[in-house]
């Protein structure tokens, strides 16, 4: 048994950078995983707008390719 326990890496795409990220994870999870407020952005999945209510129920999967885009407050 190997004492390591590392989680699959997948390939993605994140505003257009390659990434590795563990396997496994939605896309509420992948925010926290880069360490982004989920408050603060919007997210496109393989050229489409992702709803945030649907991001704790999409998979993140090997060759997605995501546009983070962070959201600026104003007044």
């Amino acid at each position: 048994m190997p004492h390591h326990v590392m989680p699959e890496a997948i390939p993605v795409v994140i505003n257009g950078e390659n990434r590795q990220v563990p396997a496994g994870m939605n896309v509420a999870e992948l925010l926290r995983y880069l360490e982004l407020a989920a408050s603060r952005v919007a997210i496109e999945r393989n050229l489409g707008i992702l709803p945030r209510n649907t991001w704790a129920e999409t998979a993140v999967a090997a060759g997605d390719r995501f546009e983070i885009v962070h959201l600026v407050g104003g007044g």
